[in-house]
């Protein structure tokens, strides 16, 4: 029979972490702000120019706007607190949000590419000088931009914002220098030849957003932690002869789940015993949210009532 059913969680009961909170919300922010700001920048040269390039980052730019004022107001909802109904909080809020912004990316990079195609055919005469300078200006906006989401990566809504910032810089940079060719040498064609390395660049990052937003979404064990080593570790404790019903799953904001039935026969120092795991997953692991039940012998009576599946 179960002998104790113990919960430890650092970052995130009714107060959550407020510092870190802010700060990431602040990051949002100002990363929206700045985007949106030079988004429209862009794409008034775009359209002064006829420059795909332009108007390709620009489109690309503003589906970033979008989708970090996603990421912003689910790094806000994130921040409520737990209540009666939503006992965990409103932090998967922020594995909801990279999911619409990898879709938002995905619409975006086939227009782009289905443009480009169009406009090898007859490609319209591009001045290179303004595109250079746009471009180049677009180089820093989201380099500093980037900046500000550096530290974030464990969780997966700040990761998505800093991905798509570093690849816009990069996209930045192809303008800069498919710019450079149509002044040097009148390669009118590297206009929609941008244009259609952009829409690969967006799709690629979308495919793995949504490919991690998906696993996110389906509760799978977060990238990084080793679901059998955590195992292994959990049975190596004082007095665990078995270890059974281990699930890891991410909340969102960083915070990283866990149950696990341990299942201690002669023991009787739980409360110590838990205090401790508690924290070594935490510095180990980074499971900081982690829910132990310590039972007495190898099979208890409530688990011939578990439907879910588990092993």
């Amino acid at each position: 029979m179960g002998a104790g059913h113990a919960h430890h969680g650092k970052a995130g009961h009714a107060g959550g972490d407020h510092h870190h909170g802010d700060a990431g919300v602040r990051a949002f922010a100002w990363v929206t702000l700045l985007n949106l700001g030079y988004t429209i920048l862009e794409a008034g040269y775009g359209f002064a120019t006829n420059s795909l390039a332009l108007l390709s980052d620009a489109l690309h730019n503003f589906g970033d706007v979008l989708g970090l004022a996603l990421a912003w107001g689910a790094a806000v909802i994130a921040r409520r607190a737990p209540t009666e109904r939503h006992t965990y909080g409103w932090r998967r809020a922020t594995l909801l949000s990279p999911l619409a912004n990898a879709i938002v990316l995905a619409g975006f990079s086939g227009a782009l590419a289905w443009e480009a195609v169009r406009r090898f055919v007859a490609p319209p005469e591009v001045p290179g000088i303004p595109i250079m300078i746009v471009a180049g200006i677009g180089i820093f906006v989201n380099l500093g931009a980037a900046w500000f989401m550096h530290g974030g990566h464990e969780d997966l809504n700040r990761r998505g914002a800093f991905l798509h910032l570093m690849a816009d810089a990069a996209v930045s940079l192809a303008a800069v220098l498919a710019g450079a060719g149509m002044l040097a040498f009148g390669w009118e064609w590297l206009d929609p030849l941008t244009a259609l390395l952009v829409g690969v660049v967006v799709a690629i990052s979308a495919f793995g957003l949504l490919r991690d937003s998906f696993n996110a979404a389906m509760d799978a064990v977060p990238p990084g932690i080793d679901q059998a080593e955590v195992r292994a570790f959990l049975a190596s404790c004082p007095g665990v002869s078995a270890v059974h019903h281990v699930h890891i799953w991410s909340l969102g904001a960083g915070e990283v789940a866990m149950t696990a039935h341990l299942v201690r026969p002669d023991a009787s120092d739980h409360d110590t015993f838990i205090d401790a795991l508690s924290e070594d997953l935490d510095q180990r692991f980074g499971i900081n949210h982690p829910t132990l039940q310590i039972e007495h012998g190898s099979d208890c009576e409530h688990d011939a009532h578990d439907k879910a599946p588990h092993h």
